[in-house]
């Protein structure tokens, strides 16, 4: 899992790679983030861990796949997880907002889940 994860990160479309820049070292209030990030059998796009939200991002790829996307959705959610879902085009589009969405549901969050049983 963390060698796709790896292969992942060098390989972030537009819209994630702009998002990482808006995320990064800490740049969105404070909050960490990871990129790519494992989580059971997925692989999300970016998570705050100590706040309990992964952000995931959908290219036209997704309009085939909304069942496995609600799957993996649900199974985050199960884990204590708030799932964030943006288009790409919203996401280079309408960035600020995005952002400011991102922010909003952050300071609205619980703290992280506690860790899954080995």
């Amino acid at each position: 899992m963390e060698r796709h994860a790896k292969t992942l990160r060098k390989n972030l479309t537009d819209a994630e790679r702009w998002l990482w820049q808006h995320l990064r070292n800490r740049a969105l209030s404070g909050y960490k983030f990871r990129r790519q990030h494992p989580i059971g059998p997925f692989v999300v796009d970016f998570a705050c861990i100590e706040k309990g939200v992964v952000i995931e991002l959908d290219g036209s790829q997704h309009a085939e796949s909304l069942e496995s996307d609600s799957r993996r959705t649900e199974y985050l959610r199960r884990k204590g997880y708030k799932v964030l879902r943006f288009w790409d085009n919203a996401v280079l589009r309408e960035g600020e907002a995005v952002l400011n969405f991102i922010l909003s549901s952050l300071e609205e969050s619980s703290p992280s889940p506690p860790p899954s049983p080995p």
